[in-house]
């Protein structure tokens, strides 16, 4: 089980305004700019690191996001706006080599509080093809072969991202920030300690119901358009093929569609996932030519109308259902 990133050009910071302005959304319903609002400003790149900064921050913060609702946030440019915007803020919550653009800008900024969820957790190195066993390999030589070969980026330093559809490495997140937090606004401090509490003991629950609803299952293999779902793969004992590395517009080679077809056909696969954020098409001809059903598993990175639930929970619970009928679990 293991999954690829991508390489996402950066975009240029200084973009004219006229083509690139736009304002930050505001996760909270309050939509006033960041550094203006009497409160704890945090600027968020995504819904993961958003949705963090709300149930930690309580009524204290205003969150804003630079990832606007129903954009996949790979593809995330930075404006000029957004850039002076993120300079006035109290605090930058961010997930380093996910947005390349996000990177550069709060290395640039002089913010007082950078808080980069990739150094509150371990990360791991996931490849996509070489997951499923010795059957495909597991060595990092052949993974840098079939990369080359198929014109993969393999310059991911740090390891896979997407931590947080792990419940676990979510909670070992958030405790982190809400210690940062408690530093940089050490008022509200005792709040953002109890907020945070109750967040990590929501996620353990959520991690049980994981466990305990994927436990008596017929198959462990699952196969996704997206490689979003390594480590809550690893979490509770699966194995996801992706179709696409963590590009998620990647499109797979000849060679991984017989690949995957074959996975599908000796380990016992029901289903293809896709996501709701990027295209369905790969996906669903893949299904179709396999003669399997087709689901949406979310990767959570973002909350749409098309989304399967209001919230982070919501969702997650929505991909444990759609998980356990695909996986055959009792």
């Amino acid at each position: 089980m293991n999954v690829r990133r991508r390489h996402i050009s950066t975009v240029a910071l200084t973009a004219v305004a006229a083509l690139g302005f736009g304002t930050l959304t505001a996760c909270s319903s309050d939509s006033a700019a960041a550094g203006d609002t009497g409160t704890f400003d945090v600027v968020a790149s995504f819904y993961p690191m958003a949705f963090l900064a709300e149930r930690i921050g309580g009524e204290h913060v205003h969150v804003t996001s630079l990832t606007q609702p129903g954009q996949e946030p790979h593809d995330l440019e930075i404006s000029a706006r957004q850039t002076a915007q993120l300079e006035e803020a109290d605090a930058a919550l961010y997930l380093k080599g996910l947005q390349p653009s996000v990177d550069e800008a709060i290395g640039q900024s002089p913010i007082a509080t950078k808080i980069d969820a990739a150094e509150l957790t371990a990360l791991e190195e996931h490849g996509t093809e070489a997951g499923h066993g010795e059957e495909h390999g597991d060595g990092h030589e052949d993974e840098q072969a079939h990369e080359d070969e198929h014109g993969h980026d393999h310059d991911h330093e740090g390891g896979d991202p997407h931590i947080w559809l792990d419940p676990v490495k979510y909670a070992e997140v958030a405790e982190g920030v809400g210690k940062a937090f408690q530093k940089a606004d050490p008022d509200h401090a005792a709040d953002y300690r109890k907020n945070t509490a109750t967040l990590v003991k929501d996620l353990e629950a959520l991690d049980e119901k994981f466990r305990t609803g994927l436990a008596n299952r017929t198959t462990d293999v699952f196969v996704t358009s997206h490689a979003a779902f390594g480590y809550l793969a690893e979490r509770y004992g699966l194995t996801e093929e992706a179709i696409s590395g963590l590009d998620p517009d990647t499109e797979p080679s000849g060679a991984r569609v017989k690949e995957l077809q074959k996975i599908a056909k000796d380990d016992g696969v029901t289903t293809v996932f896709y996501e709701t954020l990027v295209s369905d098409k790969t996906a669903k001809t893949l299904a179709g030519d396999t003669g399997l059903k087709t689901d949406v598993l979310d990767p959570v990175e973002g909350i749409t109308d098309h989304s399967r639930g209001e919230d982070y929970f919501q969702v997650m619970e929505a991909n444990l259902t759609a998980l356990r009928t695909a996986l055959g679990a009792r």
